[in-house]
């Protein structure tokens, strides 16, 4: 049975949450062999369901990205 990693923020900017991201994604995708999905618009978006799936190519381009 695989397992599920769920990334979840407050939903504002923070120094370094891109590189965060990238890391337990990494991580979790590479080492463990897990998935990972994220949630939109923080903790509104975990109620509402409204969550994205993340491939290693999603996360390869993510630290040159804002907010």
């Amino acid at each position: 049975m695989t397992k599920t990693i769920g990334i979840l923020t407050a939903g504002g900017d923070s120094p370094g949450l891109n590189a965060a991201i990238r890391g337990v994604g990494k991580a979790a995708l590479g080492a463990y062999n897990m998935h990972l999905v994220g949630f939109r618009d923080g903790f509104r978006g975990l109620l509402q369901d409204r969550h994205i799936a993340f491939s290693g190519a999603d996360l390869s381009g993510i630290l040159t990205v804002g907010g």
